[in-house]
């Protein structure tokens, strides 16, 4: 299968000009020359068809010629909060997460927590979602975000009509997942899991906790579960 001519750009216009890590992949990955047909995107949820009008060094020039509506983006809002984990695990859930549909995923510092995040990291995650969602065929980045304590995280999740939250010790889930709800919070933790008191605060602010089985599931495994049945219950699997 071939490899997808797609790219993100910041705004379009009739002419679109790529530069840097864009350009890197465009010139030297792809080995795009002139007449070449791609695909641009801005995060206005449209697809652009493009042609190649010339490659110099350091920029690649393309042509827009039409416009569409993507038909790749969920219906379902889900935001996806993962206490970090160590390694390069945290970068394994965004990719997936991405490709699964959420529109954001937030990354949080908890109790039980040993995994840290800077801005390389977090720099590094933005990267890894921009090139799910180029290989996935979505038309829109996810946003990733870190929040240094679990509070800080929490007090995000407002807005949203379902709010899950993954908990190891307790034994059965004490509601169901919705179907097709409008918007979903999820919450996952680090390999750590939770403290008593973190899942008495959420449930303070609205959460259900959920159990997901009788085995314990690492914590990118748990996440990709999660996310994998209400996106299934939204109808965005199906």
């Amino acid at each position: 299968m071939a490899a997808p001519k797609r790219f993100f750009v910041d705004k379009i216009g009739e002419e679109v000009v790529l530069t840097g890590e864009e350009y890197r992949h465009a010139h030297s990955v792809l080995r795009l020359s002139a007449g070449d047909e791609a695909t641009l995107f801005d995060g206005s949820g449209k697809e652009y068809a493009a042609i190649v009008g010339k490659v110099q060094k350091g920029c690649l020039t393309l042509h827009v010629v039409g416009e569409k509506p993507s038909d790749r983006e969920p219906k379902t809002d889900v935001f996806l909060l993962i206490g970090a984990l160590k390694g390069d695990k945290t970068e394994l859930v965004v990719q997936k997460a991405t490709e699964l549909g959420v529109n954001r995923v937030g990354v949080f510092s908890s109790r039980y927590c040993s995994a840290y995040m800077n801005e390389n990291k977090l720099e590094r995650l933005r990267r890894v979602a921009k090139e799910a969602a180029k290989q996935c065929l979505r038309s829109r980045v996810p946003t990733v975000e870190y929040f240094d304590d679990f509070a800080a995280a929490m007090s995000e999740c407002g807005g949203y009509v379902q709010k899950l939250f993954a908990c190891e010790f307790i034994e059965k889930s004490e509601g169901e997942i919705a179907d097709m709800e409008a918007s979903y919070c999820l919450v996952v933790g680090s390999e750590g899991g939770f403290t008593e008191q973190e899942f008495s605060y959420a449930k303070e602010l609205g959460f259900t906790g959920i159990s997901l089985g009788k085995r314990i599931l690492r914590a990118e495994t748990a996440a990709i579960a999660l996310l994998s049945a209400v996106m299934y219950k939204a109808g965005e699997l199906r």
